[in-house]
């Protein structure tokens, strides 16, 4: 794998940059810390393409995809993954991300971001298809840890173990998305405090924070199942455990995620704005995180 530069490093909490905003940020640079983009949103939309350019030239970039199925059984799609590599190319993002999961089939993308059995075999599989993302995009790739809602009777390592042997196999690094991490927990009924502590620490470049949604468990009555909308502000139960999180990687750059619903830009900054307060306040509650950052 080749190592590129990437641009200027995004510190402190960014937010997700969707096309219906993207105007308003490059006529009002708003005070962003730095931006992250799906670039499936630009790889076909030239004026969006060169509006994402003139963004560039004021904030830090960091780049999110949705489309490289890493956990495909055939294979990445290497067609998409040239287009990929042309605009962080052209961008230079100081991070580019993906999901520990699946979304194509026999050519097909779906619109979903599909789970996966953890065990050798699905180990084997990812690691050859990050070793041939990371290799076509010349940098590092970050993988995220996902929602759930089930497991596979047939995973003989949990999500953690499975995560950390990536890493170990691959050289990637991981995203740490918190508010997964709570859904998760909730659905699959585990501790989501252990698993941040489980989490390899130097292996996280960055972390997410995005809102979830509430329903109905048709399986179990009177319950609910969390859903990972992006559609809602950060909930207290997730901040809570982002402060934790914080407390174990550091001063990681966080994004607040917000897909659907779109409220103002404003009220992305101000979601922003928390997480500064909350990582501030956690760095200082512990002099050795902060000393090490």
């Amino acid at each position: 794998m080749t190592t590129v530069s990437n641009g200027r490093a995004g510190s402190g909490t960014g937010v997700g940059l969707r096309l219906p905003h993207i105007q308003e940020v490059v006529a009002t640079r708003p005070p962003a810390r730095w931006l992250e983009i799906h670039p499936e949103n630009f790889i076909a939309n030239p004026h969006g393409a060169e509006l994402l350019l003139e963004a560039r030239r004021h904030y830090p970039i960091s780049v999110h995809t949705v489309g490289v199925s890493i956990g495909c059984a055939g294979g990445v799609d290497r067609v998409h993954l040239r287009r990929v590599r042309a605009l962080v190319d052209r961008l230079d993002p100081f991070l580019v991300s993906g999901h520990l999961a699946w979304s194509t089939h026999q050519g097909e993308y779906l619109n979903d971001l599909l789970p996966l059995p953890y065990d050798e075999k699905t180990l084997r599989l990812l690691a050859t298809h990050i070793d041939e993302v990371q290799d076509g995009l010349g940098r590092p790739y970050v993988v995220e840890n996902p929602s759930s809602y089930f497991g596979f009777g047939n995973s003989t390592m949990s999500e953690v173990e499975f995560l950390s042997e990536l890493v170990a196999r691959t050289g990637c690094r991981l995203l740490c998305d918190v508010s997964n991490v709570h859904i998760s927990a909730h659905n699959m009924d585990y501790d989501p405090y252990r698993y941040i502590d489980g989490v390899p620490a130097d292996a996280v470049a960055e972390m997410h924070l995005g809102g979830f949604t509430a329903e109905p468990d048709e399986a179990n009555p009177g319950a609910d199942v969390l859903v990972d909308t992006h559609a809602a502000r950060v909930a207290e139960s997730v901040w809570t455990l982002y402060e934790h999180a914080v407390r174990r990687f550091g001063s990681t750059p966080t994004l607040i995620e917000w897909d659907h619903e779109l409220p103002p830009f404003a009220t992305l900054l101000a979601e922003a704005k928390r997480a500064d307060q909350v990582m501030a306040r956690a760095l200082a509650a512990d002099p050795l995180c902060a000393a090490a950052v």
